[in-house]
């Protein structure tokens, strides 16, 4: 059943559709895959992570533009960083959370890299695969993060963490709908302290620490997923197995999806090296206000 909104919730969409617009054409024309990229509920997240502030999302997404143009996430595959994820220690989830969002299963234990670039490009890697998997009007994932076995020779360094951090939340603004914690040790809650000192505290409240045993963090996990989904690992009833080769195959078909989603054709998006400006067609430079959402 649809609920009736008041007329100040109305008014409030109004503006918001205002500041969209003003967005649009504060940005100017843009072409290509920033003109994919620049969606309108991409455009809102923005706006929604700087208090709806125009020329501070301008400013933000003009940076997260500029990032996209040399990290190319859109174009890393599969086969890039398959080896980062021989162990399983980030996968996607093969059921959503209660409203439907698609879940990140994190494994901090099960790391099996040094590499600041792998571990990064593993993780950026399967957050644009997640967005890609968002159901329709979706725009948020949730993270679940399992800390059995977890000892600080598994840890990733602070200066990666940060590097982490900063592409999440000025990349991704708004793209995280809540972290669950589950089980962390004494000894990663006080690191936790200096990573918290770099969210924002909108991303910070979203952080929550879950513990076995225990009721309130029963009642949260239970509040947010069907308990017949949610692995034992998470206080849940299913059994959580992560088999690479189906994964991979997955991730592979996923991948083309990808390809077509951007433009890229299929025959380059198995290229182990990336992509060349050539590889891309340049579309037509098209005024973002003049595009509907």
């Amino acid at each position: 059943m649809f609920k009736r909104r008041n007329a100040h919730q109305l008014e409030d969409d109004s503006q918001q559709d205002h500041k969209v617009s003003e967005l649009k054409s504060a940005i100017g024309p843009v072409s290509g895959h920033s003109l994919v990229f620049c969606s309108d509920a991409t455009l809102r997240r923005y706006l929604d992570a700087r208090s709806w502030n125009v020329e501070k999302a301008k400013k933000m997404i003009e940076e997260t533009l500029k990032w996209r143009s040399t990290y190319k996430p859109q174009e890393i595959r599969w086969q890039q960083v398959a080896h980062e994820g021989e162990t399983g220690k980030i996968s996607r989830a093969t059921f959503h959370d209660r409203q439907g969002r698609i879940v990140l299963i994190m494994r901090p234990a099960m790391q099996n890299s040094t590499s600041a670039e792998g571990n990064i490009q593993h993780l950026v890697y399967l957050l644009e695969n997640a967005i890609l998997n968002l159901p329709k009007g979706q725009e948020q994932m949730v993270w679940l993060v399992d800390f059995t076995g977890w000892s600080m020779a598994a840890s990733v360094p602070l200066k990666t963490t940060r590097e982490i951090v900063y592409i999440l939340q000025n990349h991704y603004p708004e793209r995280l709908g809540m972290a669950f914690l589950y089980n962390p040790p004494r000894l990663f809650q006080a690191g936790y302290r200096a990573i918290k000192y770099f969210l924002d505290p909108k991303t910070a409240h979203k952080v929550n620490f879950v513990y076995p045993k225990d009721k309130k963090s029963d009642e949260l996990m239970s509040s947010y997923f069907d308990i017949e989904n949610l692995p034992k690992e998470f206080g849940g009833e299913a059994t959580l197995e992560y088999d690479h080769e189906d994964f991979s195959r997955q991730m592979f078909e996923d991948d083309v999806k990808t390809a077509k989603l951007w433009g890229l054709e299929e025959k380059h998006y198995l290229k182990p090296n990336g992509f060349s400006a050539s590889d891309v067609v340049p579309e037509p430079t098209t005024s973002l206000a003049s595009v509907a959402s």
